[in-house]
């Protein structure tokens, strides 16, 4: 069992510089509002099989559309959103055993959704640091709970 986890890791590292380039491009288009619901409408009504994936992609979308929030003085809506995400994590945990279509590219997706929140927690102001500092560390427990998922399989 030891020798699993360093060769899972090592694994991981091989196959995160390929990921990274597909995963650049959803950094180039900022999501809205109303592509956010679309995909929440989407995550809602998918098989269980591919729920995992794509709340981890509402995930994503919705730290970044917080970003920009923040970027742009919006910091009540920015909080409400990461708040909004916090659930969205949640039901990522519940589900992710249901899940075995795409379950690689949502935790390649949360690993990437971690490092944009640690990019905004670096530029949040004291007061807002704690909400952002719960999200991370939540989408860190499932980004984490999914690769060893992933292994496991």
């Amino acid at each position: 069992m030891r020798s699993v986890v360093p060769v899972a890791l090592l694994s991981l590292m091989i196959l995160v510089p390929c990921s990274r380039q597909a995963f650049a491009a959803m950094d180039d288009k900022l999501p809205d509002a109303q592509s956010i619901a679309a995909l929440e409408t989407k995550a809602n009504q998918a098989q269980p099989k591919e729920q995992c994936f794509l709340y981890a992609e509402l995930v994503h979308e919705m730290i970044e559309f917080s970003s920009a929030q923040y970027a742009a003085g919006e910091i009540e809506k920015a909080a409400e959103t990461l708040k909004h995400v916090n659930s969205f994590a949640l039901k990522i945990h519940m589900i992710m055993a249901n899940d075995e279509k795409r379950l690689k590219n949502a935790q390649i997706l949360l690993r990437h959704t971690a490092f944009r929140l640690n990019e905004l927690l670096h530029a949040s102001s004291i007061e807002d640091r704690p909400l952002v500092e719960q999200t991370l560390a939540q989408v860190n427990q499932i980004q984490t709970e999914t690769m060893m998922q992933v292994f496991r399989k």
